[in-house]
């Protein structure tokens, strides 16, 4: 059955296109059928994160308005034949995408793949309301400082209220991903730690994301972590936030690519 995943944070430059990306490069590794929607309306990042910015003809305004049928705007990825991407207009407004256009769209493509993981704008304006509107489970992506995760909280309120899910009176899934996460930082009281996040969220953690240079390089040449030969600290962090987004059970560990071993984090999960 398609399961669709919103990305989502309430603050930008969380690295929620990152996680988007890479996340859905590792389900498809993992034999999943995936498409990436991007819902940033207006500046459209996605597609330049997954390398495919000279393939795009039609986005997903496109379709939503019947100017295009899916299966023209579609990409799919040359790596990774059971990815594909779904872009974002760069030249037209928020308001064009309306709810019944969006509803429509992803009733298509749950016919088509086992995954759709929508990259939501930040905030809470329309983009990012109806991103998450249509989705069956939810990743808040958050970095260990006190602003990103008083937005967060902010986010959850939405999920649980502005959701076709929550409209409904069913419980709605959702998860934690803590990205750009330094351990030694956060035991001298930089950011922080670990606990401190679960405590104020209380949401489910999938995963932790370290802080890496290989993030950064590697959205810059359009290859996201988890298409690495040798995959890095924070791809192998996703690789598991993908095997527990699966329903396996592993231990909350943070890679440590430095001293070649997995830090391990003895604070509580959130129930």
């Amino acid at each position: 059955m398609a399961k669709v995943l919103v990305v989502t944070s309430g603050k930008g430059g969380v690295g929620k296109t990152t996680s988007t990306a890479a996340l859905g490069v590792a389900l498809a590794k993992g034999g999943k059928n995936v498409v990436l929607v991007d819902f940033d309306v207006g500046l459209r990042n996605l597609d330049l994160v997954m390398g495919a910015e000279r393939r795009v003809v039609y986005d997903l305004i496109n379709v939503v308005q019947g100017d295009a049928k899916l299966s023209q705007a579609l990409i799919r990825d040359k790596r990774i034949p059971t990815l594909s991407l779904l872009p974002a207009s760069q030249t037209r407004d928020k308001d064009a995408l309306t709810d019944e256009g969006v509803a429509r769209v992803i009733a298509e493509l749950k016919e088509k793949f086992d995954w759709i993981i929508c990259d939501s704008p930040a905030g809470i304006e329309r983009g990012a309301t109806l991103a998450m509107r249509h989705a069956d489970v939810a990743i808040v992506v958050t970095n260990p400082e006190v602003s990103s995760v008083r937005d967060s909280d902010r986010i959850i309120g939405l999920l649980d209220s502005k959701t076709e899910k929550a409209e409904r009176g069913d419980h709605m899934e959702k998860h934690l991903l803590l990205t750009r996460y330094d351990a030694a930082r956060a035991e001298r009281g930089e950011m922080l730690k670990v606990d401190d996040v679960l405590e104020i969220l209380s949401i489910p953690l999938l995963g932790i994301i370290p802080e890496s240079e290989e993030v950064l390089r590697a959205s810059n040449i359009g290859a996201p972590v988890t298409l690495s030969a040798t995959p890095s600290a924070p791809a192998r962090a996703y690789f598991d936030a993908a095997r527990r987004l699966n329903g396996e059970s592993l231990e909350m560990t943070v890679p440590n690519d430095k001293k070649s071993f997995f830090g391990k984090i003895f604070g509580r999960r959130a129930a």
